[in-house]
């Protein structure tokens, strides 16, 4: 599966943005969604990537980290193959490189690591 993940750019404390991530799959009904984020790191220090939300399959599910709870949306389309994040009420600290990924067996959380990835799109927030 290939994940090309889009939408990122400028945008002032408040705002919104919305990602979108295209999947290369016919199969892709039958796999778990998550957006991931990533901080810039400074020197050689190791960032992990951290969870900020995912939804099942059919979209029966959603689920959210706390930090974004109540003002970013993930939603998906099976028919275009399309995962968004719909991103309200931006925050500096929101500033990351953000990834979707795709799982056919675990629904993305703070602890899996998800079998495939996007290669990001950047967010950035002035505050």
């Amino acid at each position: 599966v290939q994940l090309q993940a889009s939408g990122g750019g400028l945008v002032q404390a408040g705002g919104s943005l919305r990602l979108s991530c295209l999947a290369s799959t016919h199969t892709f009904g039958e796999y778990h969604m998550g957006w991931f984020r990533q901080t810039p790191g400074t020197g050689r220090e190791f960032v992990a990537r951290e969870f900020v939300a995912a939804i099942t399959r059919n979209s029966e599910r959603t689920r959210y980290a706390d930090s974004v709870e109540g003002r970013f949306i993930i939603s998906k389309d099976n028919a275009k193959k399309m995962v968004y994040l719909q991103m309200d009420s931006l925050k500096p600290e929101d500033t990351a490189v953000y990834y979707c990924a795709a799982d056919p067996s675990d629904i993305p959380s703070s602890s899996s690591v998800p079998d495939y990835w996007g290669q990001g799109t950047l967010v950035t927030v002035s505050s």
